[in-house]
């Protein structure tokens, strides 16, 4: 998994207002490589078990034991 894209394309699905597209991206981070970004998500099927192997230690670090906002 291509850290670096997995970063720009979770920042870009938080930030746009619009369809999410692999041109809209590019034009985001402002290169001109849509083919890559195409085959960075095609490229694989990520499941929920994925993402969470992601996430895991950052969430277990600001999580709380009382389950309470931060």
């Amino acid at each position: 998994m291509n850290k670096e894209y997995l970063d720009l394309y979770t920042d870009y699905l938080i930030s746009t207002f619009g369809y999410a597209t692999a041109t809209g991206l590019s034009r985001m981070v402002k290169t001109n490589q849509p083919r890559q970004i195409t085959r960075f998500l095609s490229g694989e099927e990520h499941t929920s078990k994925d993402l969470w192997m992601e996430v895991k230690g950052t969430v277990r670090k600001v999580e709380r034991e009382e389950g309470d906002d931060l």
